[in-house]
């Protein structure tokens, strides 16, 4: 069940090999499947949800943990509110919305919801 405020979801960029490569190591080492959805996105379900991405344009060059939101517009307000800046404002993605922020600590996040 998933819990506002919670770490929710981990992507992890796979820039430095090809995507294949990076789901034939983990498939190798760990025994992970993996679910493709285009050819730069492909993701898990092991313990905790995550993908790797090979858009460096499009996601993070580092991992990117994703909060999950009840009410995103609320948790946009609250990350400002408490100092945290908006890097990218709420869009949509397949699977909903979200927003990406980072903390003090210069850290980046984003926060999804349905």
């Amino acid at each position: 069940m998933r819990q506002n405020g919670k770490l929710d979801y981990l992507e992890m960029p796979a820039t430095g090999g090809t995507l294949d490569s990076v789901k034939a190591f983990y498939s190798a080492a760990f025994s992970w499947s993996f679910t493709d959805y285009g050819p730069a996105y492909s993701a898990f379900s092991e313990g905790l949800d995550g993908g790797f991405h090979t858009d460096a344009t499009e996601g993070s060059a580092k991992p990117l943990p994703v909060l999950y939101s009840e009410n995103l517009e609320e948790s946009l307000a609250g990350v400002e509110n408490a100092g945290g800046r908006i890097v990218k404002p709420i869009f949509s993605f397949p699977g909903g919305r979200r927003f990406h922020f980072t903390d003090p600590a210069g850290n980046e996040l984003a926060v999804w919801g349905d």
